[in-house]
């Protein structure tokens, strides 16, 4: 009699525990349902590939209006629901191939990417900033894979003149969730209309945009309460961007994944802030993030 009360016990006991356990997971899933993907690493963000299989689809400038059409990159399992989704402009005189690295590299994290071709490769940046806009407007209505989105968690990202596009486009969209402009180019310095959460990312060997009249000061003209960084790569040129690169794919990845996916897993790659090393020539932020 003795035993079977205490196996009751034991049994009652586990069952209470599992439900404990069953209500965390569903009250973690609740307190942030756009999470997407395996708790994150070191390893898991450096990676070449994340934990999604990607699939892409060609996008022609015949079929749409605005932009020069590009290639969209997205996870090919529906699974996990919808992701978000993150436009991205190469420089002057430059075609999508130049970014067309970052396309399958950020979608096997969980999101759905554009590389963009612009109208012209002579475009400026205010032009670029609209053609992302209407890029982000193609993906989310038009394109094949628009139900594979979440329109409220959408972000853009630009080389050079199209990283300077970045900033026009978060400056025009103030509901886009993340801005990165890489080694970025404008004419406009400063950016105080801006409240999209930004990582500016300059070299430190740049001499087409120098850090000290381009990526320097859009970062320190950003307003003081907005979650912003700027990270400067060691040993890299105006056209590091345009080649797989681990430094600002890592840093890339926990910005997007922290602030368009609300993802605080991704916090301690940002906070506290990296120090420099043999990639990182300076890192600049404000933490904890509050956004």
């Amino acid at each position: 009699m003795r035993t079977r009360l205490i196996r009751a016990g034991l049994a009652a006991l586990l069952t209470i525990g599992g439900l404990a356990t069953s209500q965390a997971v569903t009250a973690h899933a609740a307190d942030n349902p756009y999470e997407r993907g395996p708790a994150p690493t070191v390893s898991s963000i450096e990676a070449a590939r994340g934990s999604y299989a990607v699939s892409q689809t060609s996008v022609s400038s015949l079929s749409v209006s605005g932009f020069g059409g590009g290639t969209i990159y997205y996870p090919s399992s529906t699974a996990d629901g919808t992701f978000g989704a993150i436009a991205i402009s190469p420089g002057y005189t430059a075609y999508q191939s130049s970014i067309a690295w970052l396309g399958p590299r950020l979608a096997s994290q969980g999101f759905v990417v554009f590389t963009i071709d612009t109208n012209t490769t002579l475009d400026q940046p205010d032009s670029r900033g609209r053609q992302l806009l209407a890029a982000l407007d193609y993906l989310t209505q038009t394109s094949s894979v628009r139900n594979r989105i979440d329109t409220s968690r959408l972000g853009v990202m630009g080389h050079s003149m199209g990283g300077g596009g970045t900033l026009e486009a978060a400056k025009s969209r103030p509901s886009l969730q993340a801005a990165i402009p890489l080694t970025g180019w404008n004419l406009d310095k400063t950016w105080p209309e801006v409240t999209t959460p930004t990582l500016v990312v300059g070299a430190d060997g740049d001499t087409v945009a120098p850090v000290a009249t381009h990526s320097e000061p859009f970062y320190t003209s950003l307003p003081s309460s907005l979650d912003k960084a700027y990270l400067e790569l060691r040993g890299a040129t105006h056209f590091t961007p345009n080649s797989s690169n681990t430094t600002i794919a890592k840093y890339s990845i926990s910005w997007l994944k922290r602030f368009i996916d609300n993802d605080t897993r991704y916090e301690q790659f940002l906070c506290p802030l990296p120090a420099a090393s043999l990639t990182i020539a300076e890192y600049r932020g404000n933490c904890p993030h509050t956004s």
